[in-house]
């Protein structure tokens, strides 16, 4: 029977509307007692001894949360493993706190079929450092011409589908999807963007892509494309989710949505939350401030950052987007599209919005853990006695600066490099193993 005491820390876990000093004990991968910390107790609380042989989890001054779920990230593998891998994308999750990754299908060959899904749970049961939940097609090669063998991923063990990184562009088979995931009670996740009027773009299109000389990706490309999809979903009354959502126009229009009672949730990222298309001209057209949708204007992110505040954005998701430096070496306008956001997605929510009361702890952990967990329909997202023991541990004083070089991904793609940053994850356990952890002496 393995055992771990997280001692005295401050539990929040809005599913059970908890946010006290607690200890918490797990047993076998499952939290099995949550005490009240009673400082200089040892390994023992007000119940008794914990079980012989218990590693005691020393989190007095951090936040203890149940495992944060990144529900948009980019694995690579199958077929481009030169950017990322199961192994390392679910190592740096692990150092970003997170105990759940949810993994796009735009691999090679693309997840539409049930060997590339096998594949990856295969994978992840063998090298993975976190829980990992595949996302299959919607259709066959992300080409958005044939629908992709749903049923069969979904069996085994899809929790969603999408053609991430290609928009469904075909509202009748994005209809067919709709009407066929119901069967399974999974969402459509959609890469909302109308590519007639995105195409040849590298940037948002406003004062700043007309100062560079830039060919811009307007906002309209991205709200055309959501309204067509809420369109569809009230017609089916499927479950949308709305991935990387970037303007306030489409905000708005999620927004008008769920007041008639649509069945559609959304994601931010946090590079969308924090940055402008001006920092495309600071940074001297630096190819990781390049992603798509584009980085917006400040009414927009400003927009974004209300939806945050009054619930009307759902998740926060990294988008994690490994590309090898060879590719982002190239010019702004050939090089890819993407960053990556796993080891940074925390403190920079941590940073800018939590600390700074834009948002509560509670809401970061809705956030981060509740929703997305809700959205894919698993298991996760509390610390319930009896629920699984994935536990996200922060220390929300920590200081550090963003150090590519450090990372677990193989790739360095990231806008942040050289950023100091407060309020970091220090440990992640998934199912009640420490998998990660930043402090020497955490443990004993």
């Amino acid at each position: 029977m393995a055992s771990l005491l997280i001692k005295g820390g401050r539990v929040i876990d809005p599913a059970t509307g908890t946010d006290a000093l607690l200890d918490l004990l797990v047993v076998d991968g499952r939290i099995a007692e949550r005490r009240p910390a009673r400082p200089g107790k040892g390994a023992s609380g007000e119940r008794g001894v914990v079980p012989a042989g218990t590693k005691v989890l020393e989190a007095a001054g951090h936040w203890v949360c149940p495992g944060f779920v990144d529900m948009h990230v980019h694995l690579r593998e199958p077929g481009q493993e030169h950017k990322e891998s199961v192994e390392t994308g679910t190592r740096a999750a692990a150092a970003g706190g997170f105990t759940s990754i949810a993994c796009m299908p735009n691999t090679e060959p693309w997840n539409d079929g049930l060997s590339v899904t096998e594949y990856i749970v295969a994978e992840a049961r063998r090298k993975g450092a976190v829980n990992v939940f595949p996302i299959g097609c919607v259709s066959k090669g992300g080409r958005g011409e044939e629908l992709a063998e749903i049923g069969d991923m979904a069996r085994s063990g899809a929790v969603a589908v999408s053609d991430d990184g290609q928009p469904v562009a075909n509202t009748y088979l994005l209809r067919m999807a709709m009407e066929y995931t119901k069967i399974f009670g999974i969402p459509l996740i959609d890469h909302c963007e109308d590519r007639d009027l995105s195409a040849g773009g590298a940037m948002h299109e406003g004062y700043v892509s007309t100062m560079l000389g830039l060919q811009g990706i307007p906002a309209a490309a991205e709200e055309v494309a959501v309204a067509a999809d809420l369109a569809v979903a009230q017609l089916t009354q499927g479950r949308l989710h709305v991935a990387h959502l970037s303007t306030r126009g489409s905000l708005e229009k999620v927004r008008q949505a769920k007041r008639e009672g649509l069945r559609v949730t959304c994601e931010v990222t946090p590079h969308h939350l924090v940055l402008t298309d001006q920092a495309v001209a600071d940074s001297d057209f630096d190819p990781n401030t390049k992603m798509n949708p584009p980085l917006r204007g400040e009414q927009d992110r400003q927009a974004l950052i209300e939806g945050l505040r009054d619930g009307t954005i759902d998740a926060v998701a990294s988008d994690h987007a490994p590309h090898h430096t060879d590719e982002k070496l190239q010019e702004f306008d050939e090089a890819p599209f993407g960053i990556i956001g796993l080891e940074t997605s925390v403190p920079l929510i941590m940073d800018r919005f939590v600390r700074q009361g834009v948002i509560t702890p509670a809401r970061f952990v809705e956030l981060m853990s509740v929703n997305p967990a809700r959205i894919l329909g698993l298991r996760k997202g509390t610390l319930a006695v009896g629920a699984d023991a994935d536990v996200t541990i922060i220390d929300p004083e920590l200081e550090r600066k963003v150090d590519v070089a450090q990372f677990r991904s193989k790739s360095r793609n990231s806008p942040f490099h050289g950023w100091t940053l407060r309020g970091w994850p220090v440990a992640t356990v998934v199912a009640g193993q420490l998998v990660h952890e930043q402090r020497a002496a955490a443990t004993r």
